[in-house]
């Protein structure tokens, strides 16, 4: 029997906001209204029912980890942060020698990291620029600000997706 595709549903509101209380919570204030606007759609887990990733106009944006109930960015919606938030808010930059492996999902290395928002923790979901803001990748942060900075060896960013398409 052949398998059907995933649905796609409009979340009712104490869902979204629920969802806009979490990327409000995790990015910052004015993250959860830029990330998910009125009239988004969701996919949910066919075994479950709970909401595994958020799509705007068709476009996956972010996925809900069930893990720990935080937002895994996609390409678009590392995009849609970088519009909400003024720099350096959840952004590590990256050499400009570096971006190419990057943009193709490589991981950021400690060596390479130029600057880092200051507020960032091991586990925080940033995006990766190169030194003109153009994003290159969506990832999970593994040092602090201050270590990214500091550190001579070691693995800053995991790069969870990168922008290759540019």
């Amino acid at each position: 029997m052949p398998r059907a595709g995933p649905t796609f549903e409009t979340p009712t509101s104490e869902e979204l906001r629920r969802l806009r209380g979490v990327a409000d919570y995790q990015f910052g204030r004015g993250a959860g209204d830029a990330l998910f606007p009125d009239g988004i759609q969701v996919i949910r887990s066919k075994k479950t029912g709970k909401i595994k990733g958020i799509l705007v106009r068709g476009e996956l944006i972010a996925t809900l980890k069930p893990s720990d109930g935080y937002l895994a960015l996609s390409i678009a919606g590392g995009k849609a942060l970088m519009e909400a938030l003024p720099p350096p808010k959840s952004r590590v930059v990256a050499m400009d020698e570096v971006s190419d492996f990057i943009k193709e999902g490589r991981n950021l290395f400690a060596k390479h990291v130029v600057s880092a928002d200051p507020n960032i923790r091991p586990g925080d979901e940033v995006v990766i620029t190169n030194s003109n803001g153009t994003l290159l990748a969506v990832g999970r942060a593994v040092l602090n600000a201050r270590e990214m900075k500091y550190f001579k060896t070691g693995l800053a960013v995991n790069v969870r997706r990168g922008n290759g398409s540019e």
